[in-house]
């Protein structure tokens, strides 16, 4: 359905010479001019937080701290929060099956009748009447399901009558971990998706044996498995609100030197990498390392099962890992 529909009062207001004005004529003009901005709104803009609206609480508080900010709903409605506000956590033990209950909190566009009246006045024949509304939106919160989905208000907020802030887990009437912000949205929609890079310079890689032990057997071809490693790659430097889709390389050179008998020998090492554990801040870079044969003669040495792995630790702690994450 069209959003320029009849219950929309767009009438352009005249006046004469003369003429006796009513409160409906006057209030006729700021509803002129409140639905042009509300299909302003509409128009260029998406639902969403347009400024401000910051929501502050960590792990064991019994209350968030909403600060002031602007937004704009789905019908163009503004809504304004001029001060900060304190809202008390949900008091709940946690749900049904003894886990923390979670929950998301709600801003919505007042009606008039919901607003504080700060000014009343006596008019002639006594008539009295408020002439000034207090602008504070609506808080609630929403209990999610185990799904992740809303209890009550789902068609609101999918829709953007109801804008999300927060979502928080509560367990005996306090925070059971620090509130999330990635369920937010933006009324400035972003021209493309968030993108970051970066380097974990150094690398520190741990040795990693998913098969329980050192490597006994060996590959009689091209190439041989001769371990594995593994390292924490912290990401905070890329600001992401939600776990990004991370991609990572190793960066450094492929051939080294290991000991042989009195000298050593050179060979190539590559490895084989997966992202595990992918999270905001972070993810864990696993690394199958694999030993090719060089042109001079191969790698018999790494090849044979009773032949000692190199110290990969050691050995590769000049390869470091490259990320990129793309969020949204």
């Amino acid at each position: 359905m069209s959003f320029i529909d009849a219950s929309r009062s767009i009438e352009r207001q005249r006046f004469f010479d003369g003429q006796r004005l009513l409160a409906s004529d006057l209030q006729s003009i700021e509803a002129f001019n409140r639905e042009m901005r509300w299909l302003h709104n509409q128009s260029l803009h998406q639902p969403g937080i347009g400024a401000g609206f910051t929501v502050s609480g960590r792990k064991g508080d019994r209350q968030v701290l909403v600060g002031a900010g602007y937004a704009i709903d789905d019908l163009g409605h503004e809504i304004v929060l001029t001060s900060g506000r304190t809202l008390p956590v949900p008091p709940v033990a946690g749900d049904l099956d003894g886990r923390p209950q979670r929950y998301v909190l709600t801003v919505r566009y007042p009606r008039d009748e919901d607003l504080e009246e700060v000014e009343l006045r006596e008019g002639a024949c006594d008539t009295r009447g408020a002439v000034r509304l207090r602008e504070e939106p609506i808080f609630c919160w929403v209990a999610l399901n185990p799904d992740g989905s809303p209890a009550q208000d789902q068609a609101e907020i999918l829709s953007g009558r109801a804008l999300v802030l927060t979502e928080i887990a509560v367990r005996e009437c306090k925070l059971d971990k620090d509130l999330s912000l990635a369920q937010r949205r933006n009324a400035r929609p972003p021209t493309q998706p968030h993108i970051a890079c970066g380097v974990a310079d150094p690398t520190h890689w741990d040795e990693w044996a998913p098969w329980g032990g050192r490597v006994e057997a060996a590959l009689r071809g091209l190439y041989v498995l001769v371990g594995g490693v593994q390292a924490k790659i912290p990401t905070g430097s890329g600001e992401f609100l939600a776990t990004p889709a991370y991609f990572a390389r190793l960066d450094g050179s492929r051939l080294f030197k290991i000991p042989d008998g009195d000298g050593s020998r050179q060979v190539i090492l590559d490895g084989l990498l997966s992202v595990v554990d992918p999270t905001p801040a972070g993810f864990t870079a696993q690394v199958l390392v694999l030993a090719f044969a060089t042109p001079s003669g191969g790698s018999d040495e790494i090849r044979d099962g009773g032949a000692e792995p190199p110290n990969l630790r050691e050995l590769l702690g000049q390869w470091q890992v490259g990320w990129m994450g793309v969020e949204g």
